[in-house]
């Protein structure tokens, strides 16, 4: 397989969104962030092929990942009907979850989640407060 035919989470969600339309992606990206669940094939798509139990029935990693590929499926196909969605995983138990959460309203800059990235700058994970920082930033450019 050559380097630009493997699997990138990009390149899944441009396909699913090509199968089965931008806005269906991201109500299914939403679900998985409010626990409502999701096909196997998108799981598949957003996770790429660690999320291979979802069509297999192997065993699965911990859940909080379908909420990490959730929110990183909205890095690249974005809507607003999103926004609370986005915000409630911001106060996950995860620390991955705050993490990639912080990274989509940084890159879509959601102010409606200004008090609570200013909030996360004092997170215990290292990873979560810099990527509030980054968001603080984003947001106030």
């Amino acid at each position: 397989m050559d380097r630009s035919s493997k699997w990138t989470p990009r390149k899944g969600i441009e396909q699913e969104c090509a199968r089965r339309g931008e806005r269906a992606v991201v109500d299914g990206c939403v679900d998985l962030l409010i626990d409502r669940g999701a096909d196997p094939d998108l799981i598949v798509a957003l996770g790429g092929p660690p999320a291979r139990w979802a069509k297999s029935g192997e065993a699965s990693g911990p859940t909080y990942w379908l909420k990490v590929w959730a929110a990183r499926g909205l890095l690249w196909n974005w809507d607003e009907v999103a926004v609370p969605a986005v915000i409630s995983v911001l106060d996950d138990d995860a620390w991955r979850v705050r993490e990639m959460g912080l990274k989509v309203v940084a890159r879509n800059k959601i102010g409606e989640a200004a008090a609570i990235v200013a909030r996360l700058e004092k997170d215990s994970s290292a990873r979560v407060r810099a990527a509030a920082e980054r968001a603080r930033v984003r947001l106030g450019a």
